[in-house]
């Protein structure tokens, strides 16, 4: 099942790639389910119920890729998870973590859909960073790692945008904010739950900035994977419906390269996952620092 967010209001896309069609949940629930995302989430297993039993001949209009935003628009909580690819953590300067990588947040004003204009700020050094994004379907604390994938709601697209100069900017870094201004965390292009794949936990992903690759990599080579993530992360707080976790990225960002790189205005950058979609972001100038 994939389930998207059509300019707020909380849809299911039928229909082969590049001809995805839209039902949306509300109308075809009679008002039991959406409008929104949030409220899908909260009443997921009832939700998950129905969803079953729709008819995919319901009344469907053509997806406009530029009314789609975050899967999870609203969550209560936003993880984001640092080193969890060995080579990254290597090109990043540290070791690779044998306890719970480095977690931090990404804040919700910085969501976005899948395709947008992106304004790099002045003076900064804005890198990518592809990644899994968990959401969570299923309140928990304290999860065995075996359940955790009864937790999850489904998978999406998301880019850690970044830039580096306010993220690591002393006397301690600023790892939030330094990743959280507007457009950085985009996401989608929809929520596709685990059943959909042959393994969810081996998924190729990556980015490619002008038709350059710069990650490619495999969600099975995550230091913690999402279940063994969850688990941990659930130990600590209680994790609920709609709660986004951003995984980690693979090797290739640039800030790891020698000499380093980071995105310009006019280029592009364009993201995927296999068996969930693409990103696509376009990058602006900022207006001068005062």
């Amino acid at each position: 099942m994939r389930i998207a967010n059509l300019a707020g209001r909380a849809a299911l896309i039928v229909g082969e790639r590049g001809a995805e069609h839209a039902i949306d949940i509300a109308t075809a629930s009679d008002g039991r389910f959406g409008p929104d995302l949030p409220s899908i989430y909260n009443t997921w297993d009832e939700f998950r119920s129905w969803a079953s039993d729709v008819d995919s001949t319901e009344q469907t209009t053509p997806v406009q890729r530029a009314t789609l935003e975050a899967p999870s628009p609203a969550p209560r909580q936003v993880f984001a998870v640092g080193l969890n690819y060995s080579a990254h953590a290597t090109e990043s300067g540290f070791e690779a973590p044998s306890q719970l990588p480095p977690v931090f947040t990404k804040y919700v004003s910085s969501f976005s859909g899948p395709d947008t204009e992106v304004t790099i700020p002045a003076g900064g050094n804005v890198d990518w960073e592809i990644e899994l994004v968990a959401i969570i379907g299923r309140e928990g604390f304290q999860i065995a790692e075996q359940d955790a994938w009864d937790h999850v709601a489904g998978l999406t697209v998301g880019q850690d945008i970044s830039e580096r100069v306010t993220q690591l900017r002393g006397p301690a870094p600023q790892f939030g904010l330094g990743k959280s201004f507007p457009g950085f965390s985009p996401q989608g292009p929809w929520l596709v739950t685990p059943d959909e794949f042959a393994d969810p936990s081996d998924l190729e992903l990556g980015c490619r900035i002008d038709g350059e690759e710069m990650q490619k990599g495999r969600t099975r080579e995550l230091i913690f994977p999402v279940g063994k993530l969850i688990a941990a992360l659930s130990q600590t707080v209680t994790l609920y419906p709609g709660d986004v976790i951003f995984t980690g990225t693979p090797a290739g960002v640039g800030g790891g390269r020698t000499p380093k790189r980071f995105l310009q205005p006019g280029e592009t950058l364009d993201s995927w996952i296999e068996g969930i979609g693409e990103l696509h972001q376009r990058f602006v100038a900022g207006p001068a620092a005062k």
